[in-house]
């Protein structure tokens, strides 16, 4: 719970982060849907349905989830990095750079509380 709360809380800076690079850029921040996202909130959806209430195994799932949604985020923040760095925006690939840091901090940290505690634990309740 708590590695969710502050990546949710890190998640706000990135935010202001996005919108100064749409500031460098001048071009309007808007929200767009992302149907890659949307899938993947949708096996969150079903696992929370076909998970038992609060369990390990439940949790093992919630991370293999937020990892999946990591994962795309980084790759994500890569490619623009590069486009911006391509296009000599030195300042955007910059604060895009910050984003990608936490993001893979972040990745580093599900990937340790999974395979140190969670996963073990998972795995002999599910036996």
């Amino acid at each position: 719970k708590q590695a969710f709360l502050k990546h949710r809380d890190e998640t706000q800076g990135q935010v202001e982060r996005l919108q100064q690079v749409f500031e460098h850029l001048g071009k309007r921040a808007q929200g767009v849907t992302c149907k890659a996202i949307e899938g993947l909130a949708a096996e969150v959806e079903e696992l929370l349905e076909d998970a038992p209430e609060p369990s390990i195994v439940r949790d093992a799932g919630l991370l293999s989830s937020a990892q999946a949604v990591e994962h795309y985020e980084i790759a994500r923040y890569g490619t623009l990095i590069a486009w911006a760095k391509a296009a000599g925006h030195r300042e955007v690939a910059s604060l895009l750079q910050q984003t990608l840091d936490e993001e893979k901090t972040t990745d580093k940290m599900l990937s340790q509380l999974a395979s140190q505690t969670i996963n073990r634990q998972a795995a002999r309740k599910a036996a």
